[in-house]
């Protein structure tokens, strides 16, 4: 069963991975990583603006895999942006990290009248060999079309929120269609359909927990899924999506429970701007 997959420049990517996101008390990131790396996580997820990424740092070094069997992303925030730090903010997560290259850096949020000149910046990043691949996350259709006006790079990744919840099938398509790996951040989305009737009646029909139901319909679709945990049963219970399959008149009934639901909010310092 496909575990992974190949990014448009050949480079190849877990579709399970951890997310951290407001994993900051004390040694919680490092302890998730390699409770992660344990279970077969092999994909880590982390951003400048965590504030986490020593600890997913100290996880790594200590995590008893070899830093080349791992896949690392990271993300330049707003405010790097808008100063036009890019290359900085990418040494500064290097140094957190204890990393001498990331694996994907990612555009966190497309900041208008930012987010092309940004890109021209990523591009040198991934010239110079300390980025494997270079993406984006949270971009809408236009924002990958006035991309795609100012460069030849494709973006390897696009991620966005997504889960059985919050289906953007026209984006999803439009990313596929044009080579653009899609990675789903709030695959679970944060616990909001765990007791959704379907959910839990196709649990009970694959013998799995409605939350590895939600993960296998997007990985089903070749979605790249980072489940956000620190708590090490759940971190195991997420892993175990490649074991089943679901069928395609379940997979039909689960893109019916979109509602355009989002457990993620716009940052504060993007609220009311157009994207």
């Amino acid at each position: 069963m496909t575990t992974a997959v190949f990014l448009n420049n050949d480079q190849k990517m877990p579709l399970l991975g951890l997310g951290v996101y407001k994993a900051t008390e004390d040694n919680e990131a490092e302890n998730a990583v390699i409770s992660a790396v344990q279970n077969g996580y092999r994909l880590v997820d982390t951003a400048s603006v965590y504030k986490n990424e020593e600890g997913v740092g100290r996880g790594i070094a200590r995590c008893g895999v070899s830093r080349k069997e791992l896949f690392i992303t990271t993300k330049v925030w707003n405010t790097a942006q808008r100063l036009g730090d890019i290359s900085g903010a990418f040494q500064r997560s290097l140094d957190r990290l204890g990393l001498d290259y990331i694996d994907l850096y990612l555009v966190h949020w497309p900041v208008p009248g930012c987010y092309l000149s940004t890109w021209k910046e990523m591009e040198k990043i991934l010239s110079s060999g300390r980025a494997r691949s270079i993406g984006v996350s949270n971009f809408n259709i236009h924002n990958l079309e006035e991309l795609k006006k100012i460069s030849g790079i494709v973006p390897a990744v696009n991620q966005i929120e997504c889960h059985p919840l919050c289906y953007p099938k026209e984006l999803i398509d439009y990313c596929q269609d044009n080579g653009i790996q899609v990675q789903a951040y709030a695959p679970l989305a944060r616990g909001a359909y765990l007791d959704h009737d379907v959910l839990c009646v196709l649990g009970t029909k694959y013998a799995h927990t409605p939350a590895q139901v939600g993960l296998r319909w997007a990985v089903q679709k070749g979605i790249s899924v980072i489940p956000k945990s620190t708590n090490p049963e759940r971190i195991a219970a997420n892993a175990r999506i490649f074991d089943f399959s679901i069928d395609q008149e379940d997979m039909d009934l689960l893109d019916t429970l979109n509602q355009d639901y989002h457990s993620s909010h716009v940052p504060e310092d993007l609220r009311g701007i157009p994207l």
